[in-house]
Order: structure tokens, then sequence, then C-alpha cells
């Protein structure tokens, strides 16, 4: 294997790696999107702080480890980019990712912690509006993905992808 096959091989696999990481977390914000954060108002208010504190020890577990995949999978594919997929793709994933972080950390983080000290209407109604940024994002996150697989797909059947 030559070191270009096994540079081809390794940004083909972070692509693999970022379309299925990409997915699972689209498919899970929209449905924290859609059902979970609105149920959120019909959990118990009195004990509401309890319910959130579960909520989040039972989350990390689930999004930190494809989240991380993500992050990883879109800085190698800046760096290391499959040969028939434009440089501008990889770029705008990233910045798109940077979005969601962004988003995560600034907007969604603070209104979980809030309500880890009890409910309140108006951060719970911020948490489940601002949230539109994060499905948005990783939506469109998901088509850049796929196209940037599409790009691939097309030259591994004889297209020129580009």
């Amino acid at each position: 294997m030559t070191s270009h096959q096994a540079a081809r091989g390794s940004s083909l696999h972070a692509l693999l790696v970022q379309v299925a990481a990409t997915g699972f977390m689209t498919g899970l914000i929209w449905f924290v999107q859609l059902v979970h954060y609105p149920m959120m108002e019909g959990w118990p208010h009195d004990d509401f702080g309890r319910w959130e504190l579960a909520h989040r020890d039972r989350t990390g577990p689930v999004v930190i480890p494809p989240m991380l995949a993500e992050g990883a999978a879109a800085a190698l594919l800046l760096i290391r980019r499959p040969q028939d997929v434009p440089a501008w793709l990889p770029l705008l994933g990233l910045t798109l990712l940077a979005g969601i972080w962004a988003s995560t950390f600034f907007l969604q983080v603070p209104c979980h912690l809030k309500l880890s000290t009890g409910w309140d209407a108006a951060t719970h109604r911020f948490l489940v509006q601002s949230n539109w940024i994060r499905t948005v994002l990783w939506t469109a996150r998901l088509g850049v993905a796929i196209a940037m697989l599409v790009r691939c797909q097309s030259s591994v059947r004889g297209g020129s992808g580009r």
C-alpha cells in the first residue's frame, strides 16, 4: 500500500465516521427538539431539579462520544480531505460544527444548569426555542457529510466527482 493509498483510506474512514456520528446526532437532536424537551414541561415541577440532574447525568454518556468522534473526523477531513471533495465542504462542515458547539455551551448548557435548581418556565421556553439552532445546524451538517460521501462514491464508480 502506498502512502497515497493510506492517506486516501484514512480520509475515507474519517468521512464514514463523520456520516455515522453526524447522522446519529441529527436523529437525536430532532427527537430532543420535537419530543424530549417539550415533554420536560410535564415533569413534576416541585421536584424538577432532581429530574433535570438525572437527565444531564444520563445524556452525557450518550452524546459526548459521538460529538467527540464528529469533531475529530471533521478536523481530520479538513487536514486530509478525500481527493474528490472540494476544500470548501469540510470547511463548511467544521464551521457548522463550531456553531453547534457554541450553541450547546453558550445557550443550552446554561439553561440546563439553571433548570437543575428548579423549574423555570422562561428558561425552559428559551431552551426549546434556542435548540432549533442546533437542530438546523446538525441537519445541514448531515447534508454536507452526505454530499462529501456522494462525491467520493461517484469517483469510485468512475465519475469525476467534480
